[in-house]
């Protein structure tokens, strides 16, 4: 008997209005995403890769087409629904870090844990065994600005980790960082999935597909095959000829 997913999305559709032209950002995706895999998302700037993810952590909504998260539709979820899912089930992780500047390591960390009604006291415990499992321990009393990109990206995954959720939802983690520093949080998402946990990562950085069990390419909207990808990689717009005089 085959593994069921943990996701399912079927006819996935997204659109925008930008003035009067209809943008779609997703175009009909169907995926199937398996519990406790390392998914990578590849693709250019515009293919829709983090569109989808937004989608997938209730972030917002589809325009047509359904997700389906461990048996429930989020396309029926009403908001209070999707605040619970986001908080009981998926951990962000964005590009620019996205932490509160006037808040320390240990605050920022705490801050989601804020309606789960958990005590003061349990809250810092977690917050510091989420910053110790990712090397900052020594630094839970620093600001952000007080801290490198590789470092603030730490503190955002340890935000993400402490309400231990299932889902961990990544977009460009690495985009921010210098080579070593986005090379460091590539393989401590990859602990995290060989934790157990279900990892989802948009990127465009192809190092991050050595650590995937399931790499997706995106372009305009759509899955396509690695073949594809690749050619529209590789597509050179000729150069045009001299005018004759």
């Amino acid at each position: 008997m085959s593994e069921q997913p943990v996701i399912q999305i079927r006819n996935l559709r997204k659109t925008f209005t930008m003035g009067k032209q209809k943008v779609h950002a997703l175009a009909g995706v169907d995926l199937d995403i398996l519990p406790g895999s390392l998914t990578v998302i590849m693709g250019p700037s515009g293919s829709g890769k983090s569109t989808l993810l937004y989608l997938l952590g209730g972030l917002d909504r589809p325009t047509n087409g359904t997700i389906q998260v461990n048996g429930r539709y989020l396309d029926q979820m009403d908001e209070n629904d999707l605040g619970l899912f986001r908080r009981k089930s998926v951990g962000f992780i964005f590009q620019s870090f996205n932490l509160i500047p006037s808040m320390t390591a240990m605050q920022n960390v705490i801050f989601p844990m804020r309606f789960t009604g958990v005590s003061n006291k349990e809250r810092q415990k977690q917050a510091a065994r989420m910053l110790s499992q990712v090397g900052l321990a020594k630094r839970a009393l620093h600001r952000p600005t007080e801290l490198s990109g590789g470092q603030q990206q730490r503190v955002a995954i340890a935000r993400a980790l402490v309400n231990n959720p299932p889902i961990i939802l990544a977009d460009e983690p690495t985009g921010n960082l210098d080579t070593t520093s986005g090379f460091g949080i590539m393989k401590l998402l990859s602990k995290l999935n060989l934790e157990g946990r279900t990892v989802i990562v948009v990127t465009h950085d192809m190092r991050m597909c050595q650590f995937a069990s399931n790499i997706i390419y995106l372009l305009d909207g759509l899955t396509v095959s690695e073949a594809e990808y690749e050619a529209a990689s590789h597509f050179e717009i000729p150069e045009e000829e001299p005018e004759e005089v």
